[in-house]
C-alpha cells in the first residue's frame, strides 16, 4: 500500500525530527573524527530583550538611578568590575569568569534602524540582515551550506531544542534540533518505524514519498550516531536540574566526545519583562549563572576551555527609563557576554552606554552585532565570513 506524502507526515514523532536531520550526517560514521582542539562555539540566546542596564550597571551614572528609582540597582548590591560598571547581583559566576580573565564585554551592540518587534528584531539577529531586509536562511545556516561546498566531509551545527531556530537554516544545509539524544535515540527505535523501512519499495510516480523514506532512513542512522557518540565521553560534573544545566550537561558531552560539530545553540527565557522586572530577571540570571559555572568548570576539568567560545546576545536592549508597572519595555541596543579560556581581549572592552545622548529615550548602538559574527566566523571557525554574511564586516580582537 502506498503512504501518499500528506498522511507520511502525519504518522508521528519522527516524522517531524526527521526533517531537521540533514542528509549528511551518515558522513560522519566511521572514521571521519576530528581530534581535541575542534573549536566550538555555543551560542546562548536571551530570548525576549534581556535588560542591558540591569546586567551590566553604571554604578556611577546618577542619569541610570533618576531614570530608575525602583528598578535601579544600587552599587552597593552590584557585583564591582570597574569603578563605574558592576554586574546583576546573581551574576556572581560571571564575576569570576571577569576576575580570572575569561569574561569580556560588549557593550552598545545592536544595528542601524533597529525594531523593536520581538520577532522581527530576532529574525534580523538570525539572518543577519539589514533592518530592510527579509532573508530566509540563517548566518549559521549559510556557514553550513559554506563549509560543505567542496570539502570531504561537512561541518554540523545542533540546537538543544524541539524546533529549529531560522539561524541554523541554510539554503541545502540545516543544523539538527535535538532537546535529548536519548529520547531521539528511542523514537528513532520504534518497531513501527523500522517495520515501515523494511516493507518499503520503491514505487514509479510516488517520488515525494520516496524521498521521505530516505530522509527517514537517514534519520535513524543520525539518531542511533548522535546517540553514541553523546556516550563516548559521557560528562560525570554536577550541573543544575534545570533546563538550561541539562543542555549545557547534553553539549559538554558531546564536545569531549569526537563529533565534528562547530556550533550548539541554546536559549534561556522569556526576559520580556514589562511588568515586575526584578524577580524575573533574577530568577533567568540565577538559571544562567549556575548553568555557565558548572559548564566551565567541566571544561576547565576536561582542559577544553581554551576550545569553546561561549557568547550570548538578545534580539535587543530595553528603555533606559522604566515603566509604571516596575518594568521596562523594549529598548534598542543591548550588551554582549563572551566567555573563553582563550580570549586576547578581557573584561569591559568599550565604554558604557552614554545615558545623556538616547535616541527618543533609546541607547545609541555604537557596535554592529554583525561586526560579532564576522570576527567568530573569520577568527574562531575559520570561515569566510564576507561570503557567509554577504558584506564585509569589520573584526574585533577578543579573540
Amino acid at each position: 500500500m502506498l503512504i501518499k506524502r500528506k498522511e507520511f507526515i502525519q504518522i508521528g514523532s519522527l516524522a517531524t525530527a526527521s526533517m531537521l536531520l540533514p542528509k549528511f550526517l551518515k558522513a560522519f560514521e566511521g572514521s571521519n573524527m576530528v581530534p581535541l582542539g575542534n573549536k566550538v562555539v555555543v551560542i546562548l540566546q536571551l530570548s525576549g530583550g534581556n535588560d542591558g542596564l540591569n546586567t551590566v550597571i553604571p554604578v556611577r551614572n546618577d542619569i541610570y538611578y533618576r531614570s530608575r528609582p525602583k528598578l535601579g540597582i544600587a552599587k552597593d548590591k552590584a557585583l564591582s568590575l570597574t569603578d563605574e560598571t558592576g554586574l546583576h547581583p546573581a551574576l556572581t559566576a560571571f564575576k569570576e569568569l571577569y576576575d580570572d580573565g575569561s569574561l569580556a564585554i560588549l557593550n552598545n551592540v545592536g544595528y542601524p534602524n533597529p525594531d523593536r518587534s520581538h520577532f522581527r528584531s530576532m529574525d534580523i539577529w538570525h539572518t543577519a540582515s539589514d533592518a530592510n531586509e527579509y532573508w530566509t536562511n540563517g548566518w549559521v545556516g549559510r556557514y553550513l551550506d559554506a563549509q560543505c561546498k567542496g570539502c570531504d566531509k561537512p561541518t554540523q551545527a545542533i540546537e538543544i531544542d524541539d524546533v529549529l531556530s531560522l539561524a541554523l537554516k541554510g539554503d541545502d544545509i540545516k543544523g539538527i534540533a535535538v532537546k535529548d539524544p536519548r529520547r531521539l535515540y528511542g523514537t528513532a527505535n520504534e518497531k513501527f518505524f523500522r517495520d515501515v523501512l523494511k516493507n518499503h519499495k520503491d514505487e514509479a510516480g510516488e517520488q515525494p514519498v520516496d524521498y521521505l523514506y530516505k530522509t527517514m532512513a537517514e534519520t535513524l542512522s543520525s539518531a542511533d550516531y548522535i546517540f553514541q557518540q553523546s556516550r563516548l565521553h559521557p560528562t560525570n560534573a554536577e550541573y543544575p536540574k534545570t533546563d538550561l544545566g541539562n543542555s549545557l550537561k547534553t553539549i559538554a558531552s558531546l564536545i569531549f566526545s569526537d563529533i565534528n560539530t562547530k556550533v550548539y545553540y541554546v536559549s534561556l527565557g522569556s526576559f520580556d519583562t514589562h511588568i515586575n522586572q526584578d524577580a524575573q530577571q533574577q530568577r533567568l540570571f540565577t538559571e544562567m549563572n549556575d548553568a555557565v559555572k558548572a559548564f566551565v568548570k567541566d571544561l576547565k576539568a576536561q582542559q577544553r576551555f581554551n576550545d569553546v567560545l561561549l557568547f550570548t546576545f538578545s534580539e535587543f536592549g530595553r528603555r533606559v527609563e522604566q515603566n509604571a508597572s516596575n518594568g521596562t519595555d523594549h529598548g534598542t541596543a543591548n550588551n554582549m557576554f563572551l566567555v573563553s579560556g582563550a580570549l586576547k581581549q578581557k573584561g569591559v572592552l568599550n565604554a558604557m552606554p552614554n545615558l545623556a545622548d538616547l535616541n527618543e529615550g533609546d541607547l545609541k548602538y555604537n557596535v554592529d552585532f554583525k561586526n560579532v559574527y564576522a570576527t567568530v566566523l573569520n577568527k574562531w571557525l575559520k570561515a569566510d565570513d564576507k561570503s557567509i554574511l554577504q558584506k564585509q564586516y569589520e573584526y574585533l580582537n577578543f579573540i
